[in-house]
């Protein structure tokens, strides 16, 4: 089954302090680097989402299912759902309620046989997805990957060989703890 997965931020706010950010690759009082090393943070914290698929901070999620299977579940591709939030689901633009959904850090939409009798369609399921809307709001260990990333993409501004480290052994580590499993 393919899909297409759209993030749309809710907060304006970055998932990270950038205070945070300088003290962990020790840089004390120097202003002058401040845009590139939260850019470098902002590039840390997507490789983090993309790689764990997780939201840091509240997105709204819009996936398109292309070809869905008629099985009963399906799981939606970003975590974490909260069970206060019951995804918006259309076919064909117009509103579809006939699921369950169990929110979570793995949300699943469990479509009822209205859904399975359907001829091919392409449903459209927006949810919200996120640990909060503030980086105080990010697991401790999620909130470390993020500076160790961040760290190694300043250590690393010289041209690296191909055999260079380019994720950090925190981040794979934190992030496969929280990377969904796909079969």
């Amino acid at each position: 089954m393919k899909m297409s997965v759209h993030r749309t931020p809710i907060s304006a706010e970055l998932p990270f302090v950038l205070a945070d950010v300088k003290d962990h690759i020790r840089i004390d009082g120097d202003t002058s680097e401040d845009a590139a090393i939260a850019r470098m943070a902002q590039t840390a914290a997507a490789e983090i989402e993309h790689f764990a698929q997780i939201a840091l901070l509240t997105q709204t999620i819009t996936v398109t299912i292309l070809n869905p299977s008629r099985g009963h579940t399906l799981a939606l591709p970003i975590g974490p759902a909260q069970t206060t939030d019951r995804p918006v689901v259309t076919i064909n633009g117009d509103p579809f309620s006939a699921f369950g959904f169990v929110a979570g850090f793995r949300p699943i939409i469990h479509w009822t046989a209205d859904f399975q009798a359907m001829a091919p369609v392409e449903p459209v399921i927006e949810y919200t997805a996120g640990f909060g809307l503030t980086a105080a709001e990010i697991p401790h260990d999620l909130a470390q990957a993020l500076l160790d990333q961040a760290a190694l993409h300043y250590d690393g501004r010289s041209p690296m060989d191909a055999k260079s480290l380019t994720t950090s052994p925190h981040m794979a580590r934190v992030g496969a703890r929280y990377r969904g499993v796909s079969l």
